[in-house]
């Protein structure tokens, strides 16, 4: 076994630290936003310019988080046999999906009898990391090739209807399946394309190799955001393939352009992936020489993602419990049967944009002091095995 020093890189970890808290954002905005209980935000019909953009912007963090899982876990291999990787993916895998049901579950509802279960993120990384517990034997061309057939020709799939089908809506389509009058579960994140967002990080993992020249990655990085983004624009502006939801002219400026950006996320469409993975892929491309203040702000959240991810769900939650007892509507109205925007009883609860953007920002700022502790006593404590789940 060949072992690689263990140096970080930061450009990822600043990644990883921007889309945690931008997502931060997205949850902020579905349990405190007043417009949140009427309409959907990404509905060019209803919505507003602000209200879509705020949206929009956190489209971004699971495919490149999903991406970057795929690259650590390709850094993480090179100083482990192929069998030991395999069994730290799955083990890892299998955690993941507990911590879903488990830890998210209750954090998102507070609802100790668990009615509503949603499969969402955690879920999907966790399901990613065990098929790609398998997928690591193969050559790497076999893992190139296969992540780009799921992602390019996955959306032929997006007429297929299965009604009652679990097994279907757990690999394409979202759908909620009530198990009993109140009770039921959710599959959010199908696996497809999901998988292979993060086998298609785990190949480009080796242009992170320490033998790999920086200037012919940001080149090739840079060269594949760019088609990327060009590729999303044919598709959108011909309507034949790659969004579920073809883009319509609604006889406004302001609303065809989010139309026109209004990408499928559920399952991630073909579009909506040119679009997030070709911004992730300039990032990369351009930010490894980024150095400062701000940029070490974000890469402490970055180099412990799994503890804030976890933190912020619980505080997000706990603070709309407070407000709705401040507000008259009483915290038990914050004890969700599901998830908050879909509870149409909270109709009337909630701030204005603005408001839901200070709300983000304290959030950030109370997290980042427990991050940053989080941060230090994982580096002063690389023995112990079980902070690499953390």
């Amino acid at each position: 076994m060949v072992l690689v020093p263990k140096k970080r890189i930061e450009s990822l970890d600043l990644l990883k630290g921007l889309v945690m808290v931008i997502m931060a954002l997205d949850h902020v905005r579905d349990y405190f936003h007043y417009s949140s209980y009427f309409f959907d935000p990404a509905d060019p019909a209803q919505t507003t310019i602000p209200i879509f953009f705020t949206r929009f912007i956190t489209n971004f963090c699971a495919p490149a988080f999903s991406f970057l899982a795929g690259i650590s876990a390709f850094i993480i291999g090179r100083r482990k046999s192929r069998p030991e990787l395999a069994r730290f993916l799955l083990q890892r895998g299998c955690w993941l999906i507990f911590v879903e049901l488990m830890i998210m579950s209750f954090g998102w509802h507070f609802d100790i009898y668990f009615h509503d279960t949603v499969f969402q993120v955690i879920w999907s990384l966790g399901i990613s990391m065990i098929f790609l517990a398998g997928l690591i034997y193969l050559p790497a061309r076999y893992i190139l090739v296969f992540s780009c057939v799921l992602i390019f020709g996955h959306n032929l799939l997006d007429h297929i209807h299965d009604e009652g089908n679990v097994w279907w809506a757990f690999l394409h389509e979202r759908k909620r399946f009530d198990t009993s009058p109140g009770r039921g579960f959710s599959a959010g994140y199908p696996i497809i394309p999901w998988v292979a967002v993060m086998s298609l990080g785990y190949y480009f993992g080796r242009f992170y190799n320490p033998d790999y020249d920086y200037l012919k990655r940001k080149k090739l990085f840079n060269a594949i955001g760019i088609s990327a983004l060009l590729l999303l624009l044919i598709l959108r502006a011909t309507n034949v393939y790659g969004n579920i939801l073809p883009w319509k002219n609604y006889g406004s400026a302001a609303r065809n352009i989010m139309s026109f950006l209004n990408l499928s996320k559920y399952p991630p469409s073909l579009s909506f992936l040119l679009s997030t993975l070709g911004v992730t892929f300039l990032f990369l491309a351009n930010a490894e020489n980024l150095r400062g203040k701000l940029v070490d702000f974000f890469s402490v959240f970055g180099r412990v993602p799994f503890f804030y991810y976890i933190l912020h769900i619980y505080l997000v939650h706990g603070l709309a419990m407070l407000f709705a007892e401040w507000s008259g509507f009483g915290w038990k109205a914050m004890i969700l049967p599901l998830l908050p925007f879909r509870v149409t009883g909270l109709r009337g609860f909630g701030v204005n944009l603005v408001i839901v953007y200070l709300i983000w920002i304290a959030v950030i700022l109370l997290l980042y002091p427990l991050c940053k502790w989080f941060d230090k006593y994982k580096q002063a404590h690389k023995d112990k095995w079980w902070l690499s789940y953390l």
